[in-house]
């Protein structure tokens, strides 16, 4: 199944999102229905009001208690950099304010010139879990989405703190739906990512190439907090980044950047310079 959040009148609605319709699913948003502890049953069931056509999608998850990102964590990627495997995440977070729609323009802000991108493989928690083994992180899972961390270098790099670069306002899209874990369409060991800008392919892995995958992320990050539904995990940026390339190359205003992850859909975000 596909779940997302979309705008309806000025506010959001959680949905099912079939083949040529999307279906209410009783709750403002998808944070908010995925706290019910049957939601997978109530998705599958859902027949409340139908809407059809173009569909204005919200961040999947609007208000998430947490998003939780990773560096770091593509094998190839790490090696070839000649540098060893970690033995444990490179960890950082987000704040919910950064997050847009898979369609929304992406803010460079008035403060950075060297914004870059990183396409990632989201996760999306289902049910609360702390200290769990890796199967019941995997049971934990609701699904997976897009994101892109778009990231201000020149703000990231101030610190040996990653934050204050990675958390600017309307920055990171994520959705345009989550792909429950159930769905066959990501079952598969790997699924092909790549992120576009201005039609170039910038960025091209496989997410098997993950050093730490989503259920081992999972209980690593339930040993330090509680994971609830709506949580966010962003699993990390493989090598073809703007910053290493020599000369670097950063979005500019008018960038179309497109990121793609096989079988699970695209965001598609044009980059707007921020005015004051």
């Amino acid at each position: 199944m596909k779940l997302a959040t979309i705008r309806v009148n000025g506010t959001t609605r959680a949905v099912r999102v079939d083949e040529d319709k999307a279906v209410d699913l009783g709750e403002s948003d998808l944070v908010a229905f995925l706290r019910h502890s049957d939601w997978a049953t109530r998705a599958a069931d859902a027949d409340g009001d139908t809407y059809e056509g173009a569909l204005d999608y919200a961040p999947v998850v609007v208000a998430p208690e947490k998003v939780v990102c990773v560096g770091l964590n593509y094998r190839t990627h790490i090696l070839e950099m000649g540098r060893e495997l970690p033995s444990h995440p490179t960890l950082f977070s987000k704040f919910a304010r950064a997050l847009v729609g898979a369609y929304d323009d992406v803010t460079l802000p008035a403060a950075s010139t060297q914004m870059d991108w990183e396409a990632e493989l989201g996760v999306v928690i289902g049910t609360e879990v702390r200290h769990a083994d890796t199967e019941q992180a995997r049971a934990a899972i609701a699904g997976y989405t897009v994101l892109n961390d778009v990231t201000a270098r020149d703000w990231q790099y101030r610190t040996t703190q990653w934050d204050q670069g990675k958390t600017f306002e309307a920055t990171t899209p994520i959705g345009p739906w989550l792909v429950t874990a159930d769905d066959p369409a990501v079952s598969a060991q790997g699924l092909n990512l790549t992120c576009e800008v201005d039609g170039d392919t910038v960025q091209k892995a496989d997410t098997g190439d993950l050093v730490f995958d989503p259920a081992t992320l999972v209980a690593y990050l339930s040993e330090i907090v509680t994971l609830v539904p709506g949580d966010v995990i962003a699993t990390g940026t493989p090598g073809g980044v703007g910053h290493a390339r020599k000369p670097a190359r950063y979005l500019q205003d008018g960038s179309l950047l497109v990121t793609r992850i096989e079988g699970i859909g695209e965001t598609r975000n044009t980059c707007r310079r921020e005015t004051r």
